[in-house]
């Protein structure tokens, strides 16, 4: 590695059309642009669109994954999610067509129909999820039909996920696709009714980590029920009751908002944002699902809960914060729910948040993210790896909050990490959750290694 100074590039060297997606606390005028796709079949920071689809669907632990495209699709995303199961293991498996050149240019309809024969003669699964990708959207084949000849065969759920990567250049389009055949998996059968109850589904919690158990224990002690998580160890069967929910909680915004409007406008459930990250996130969170109900009974537990837990947590986030005071931090992650609640964790620790950006986020989420922002921090937008190496640089940041693809960049340049990626095996929800990020913050950012190394701005890659 040459540790030789470098200097940053002047703003005149950036690449031109990235300007209106980099914003200044302070210091910016107008909004942040936030719409453009990136390279359509591409995998960069926003793509791919099968992605998108495929770490939404994945924790339905049960049902089979079929990736109608090259093999390498399917290897891309084989076990992405670290979600965990109490029961099934099938969602631990990776199936595809293994397309090639052949099948390529005279077309693919029915390797992917004879895939669905062996699959339910082998497995007997409730439900098959079928994946389009890149090359089937540009060789045209009839997901549809094929899928749906194969669910009049076997007598179950043969579902088409439309994710093709050249319909766009944006991972939200494949949770669209992934939104859309939730739709079509929980509609009930003509002629079948789900009762109403007054339990409640978690829509946008994939179970990273355990962390869906979490909250279903704080909803037991509250005097509450879940129904089902979309789609942390949700099965078929237990999706399908979806309908007969009271209420719908919202975590990941990006990847559930679609679900959540339709099953209201279809089912007539309503359904409110929350966020189990951090432990004010938390005790907010389960202060507005107990006012819902407006049970007295159902306010006292959940009162009595969150006295309980922040005391029990309190002497640990106040040793971590005193350790921790002065410390600044970059945040890019997937989606402004994560970024808003990370923003607000650090903040708990005495941590200053310096960077911060997101693959997905909307203009009125960042308006959001900015307000919870001091003058002079960045707001970026789908960044690539020379911005976050030059803004981790410039603002001198001590750690990092992010994915996969960031750990190692940031490592590099002799900054903390925090992974906050979706395969993570550590649960960070709730209260105890709480404690295991600011344990996880002080041991990256305070380690001694960085005392071996130059400051950032002096490593050269």
């Amino acid at each position: 590695m040459n540790m030789d100074c470098t200097v940053s590039p002047a703003p005149e060297a950036l690449i031109e059309e990235r300007q209106g997606s980099i914003q200044t606390k302070g210091k910016s005028k107008g909004h942040i642009s936030c719409t453009s796709d990136s390279l359509a079949g591409a995998v960069s920071q926003r793509a791919c669109v099968y992605c998108g689809a495929r770490v939404v669907l994945n924790p339905v632990t049960d049902a089979v994954h079929l990736v109608h495209g090259p093999i390498g699709c399917a290897t891309y995303t084989w076990d992405i999610r670290g979600s965990l199961s109490s029961g099934p293991e099938m969602y631990r498996n990776s199936f595809s067509t293994d397309m090639k050149e052949r099948d390529i240019i005279f077309g693919g309809e029915q390797k992917l129909a004879a895939c669905i024969d062996e699959i339910v003669a082998k497995h007997n699964p409730p439900a098959v999820f079928v994946y389009s990708t890149c090359v089937v959207g540009v060789i045209g084949d009839d997901l549809i039909s094929v899928c749906k000849e194969a669910t009049l065969r076997h007598g179950i759920d043969v579902i088409p996920v439309e994710s093709s990567g050249f319909k766009s250049g944006n991972k939200v389009v494949g949770y669209r696709a992934a939104a859309e055949a939730l739709m079509k998996l929980i509609k009930p059968a003509e002629g079948h009714v789900i009762e109403p109850t007054k339990k409640l589904n978690f829509l946008g919690e994939y179970n990273l980590g355990g962390e869906m158990w979490v909250v279903k224990k704080y909803l037991r002690e509250m005097g509450i029920e879940l129904n089902v998580a979309f789609t942390g160890d949700s099965t078929v069967a237990a999706l399908k009751q979806a309908p007969g929910a009271c209420l719908n909680l919202v975590q990941c915004t990006g990847s559930m908002h679609y679900v959540a409007s339709q099953m209201e406008k279809v089912y007539g459930i309503p359904y409110m944002d929350v966020n189990f990250f951090g432990a004010e996130n938390t005790a907010d969170s389960l202060r507005k699902i107990a006012a819902f109900y407006g049970d007295e009974e159902i306010m006292r537990r959940t009162e009595a809960l969150v006295e309980r837990e922040l005391s029990r947590i309190r002497p640990d986030i106040e040793r971590y914060r005193k350790k921790l005071a002065g410390k600044r931090a970059a945040i890019y992650v997937g989606g402004a729910y994560k970024a808003a609640a990370l923003i607000r964790q650090l903040k708990e620790l005495g941590v200053e948040i310096v960077v911060t950006g997101t693959q997905t986020g909307k203009k009125e989420e960042y308006e959001n993210l900015s307000s919870l922002l001091s003058n002079g921090a960045i707001l970026v937008d789908d960044a690539n790896p020379a911005e976050i190496e030059k803004f981790l640089r410039e603002m001198k940041v001590d750690v990092m909050a992010g994915g996969v693809k960031e750990r190692v960049l940031a490592y590099k340049l002799g900054v903390g990490f925090i992974d906050h990626n979706h395969d993570r095996k550590e649960c960070l929800a709730g209260f105890e959750g709480a404690v295991n990020f600011a344990r996880e913050v002080y041991t990256t950012a305070c380690s001694p290694v960085w005392k071996h190394l130059k400051t950032p701005r002096e490593v050269s890659l």
